[in-house]
């Protein structure tokens, strides 16, 4: 595996490099397996520079590799002095770690070399060792998703009017669509269906592998039909919609890091830093709760296995909250109004809004 020429370590370790080559055989995607063995060769070297034995590792041992995770130096500033100060690794980063650990002591239970798993998950267990609770190394911290505000959006949307139609479509495609970026980079020129403003998304490119059909809007459209135009005259062949224009790789399909620069140089440009490639997800949902819809509906728009997720993106600012809180009071203050006076009495008690 390529994995294991990067990570040396994961040769000096059988049941490591077996444990990556089950999951490789099981068709698990290459950036998923970079990641794995990218987060257990962290651990592995842990190991070996205190002299830990991975396969017998305790929780105590697993800690300590969580403990050199967070006072990691930061590229953005001093070492972590709390587990979400702003420094050093982020929470999610320190979970993403942390996976791989926990999925290879799993296997290692599985194949009868040890007996039970020290990477808890959080789960209660009647056990009275320590960490009897089954309480998790990191504790995670969910943040509500970054979406930018209307002032910001604008100045995104000034800026990305400046740039090739490629661009332009798939920004408002992204949008409109609610598409992850590796599912708008994979969308090829037979997944349209111009006639019902319709797309396919496929399942083998969702992070759910569960195809979906979404739909776009009319001006989503027409920018389309302007690409459409233009694309033809780099290629009339059937293939990945949004192509190359550099010179090294011209008409072949757009990578993900590609695109991940372009918004990345824009969003720079616009002043606006915190926007990325995912953000059109999280605001194009939230503008679907917004609007009403419900929650099942925007998960089966979003793709999302179960509502939890979709709870998730969705991002009701302090100012939505406070406005539903300021209609629900109006209308709680009508009711009693209406009973002090006693209009509500004369035919009877009346039920308090809800």
């Amino acid at each position: 595996m390529r994995v294991v020429d990067r990570w040396p370590v994961l040769r000096r370790h059988e049941r490591a490099a077996e444990w990556l080559q089950v999951w490789a055989d099981l068709g698990r995607a290459p950036r998923t397996i970079d990641a794995y063995a990218r987060g257990l060769a962290e651990f592995l070297q842990v190991c070996e520079r205190d002299g830990i034995d991975p396969v017998t590792a305790t929780r105590a041992d697993v800690a300590v590799f969580v403990r050199e995770l967070t006072a990691r130096p930061s590229r953005r500033g001093a070492n972590v002095v709390a587990l979400d100060s702003g420094a050093g690794l982020a929470n999610a980063t320190l979970q993403q770690r942390l996976v791989p650990v926990r999925l290879f002591f799993d296997f290692l239970v599985e194949e009868g070399v040890r007996e039970s798993n020290p990477v808890g998950r959080g789960r209660y267990t009647p056990s009275g060792r320590f960490g009897g609770r089954g309480r998790a190394l990191v504790p995670r911290m969910v943040k509500l998703p970054w979406i930018p505000s209307e002032a910001e959006w604008l100045r995104l949307l000034e800026t990305f009017a400046e740039e090739p139609i490629r661009n332009r479509v798939m920004l408002a495609l992204a949008y409109d669509a609610a598409l992850r970026r590796e599912e708008l980079c994979s969308l090829r020129s037979d997944d349209l269906d111009p006639a019902h403003r319709m797309l396919r998304v496929r399942a083998e490119k969702t992070k759910t592998r569960r195809e979906r059909v979404v739909p776009y809007s009319a001006s989503t459209g027409v920018l389309l039909a302007q690409y459409l135009q233009h694309r033809a005259t780099m290629s009339r062949a059937r293939g990945g919609l949004f192509l190359s224009e550099s010179r090294r790789n011209h008409s072949e399909p757009l990578t993900l890091w590609t695109w991940s620069k372009v918004v990345r140089r824009i969003a720079l440009a616009a002043g606006v830093p915190n926007f990325s490639t995912h953000t059109t997800r999280h605001l194009c949902l939230t503008d679907l709760a917004r609007m009403g819809w419900e929650l099942h509906t925007i998960a089966t728009f979003a793709g999302h296995r179960s509502t939890d997720s979709t709870l998730a993106y969705i991002h009701l600012s302090g100012r939505d909250l406070s406005e539903k809180l300021n209609s629900s009071m109006a209308q709680i203050h009508a009711w009693r109004l209406e009973m002090l006076t006693g209009a509500g009495r004369t035919g009877g008690g009346q039920d308090m809004p809800v």
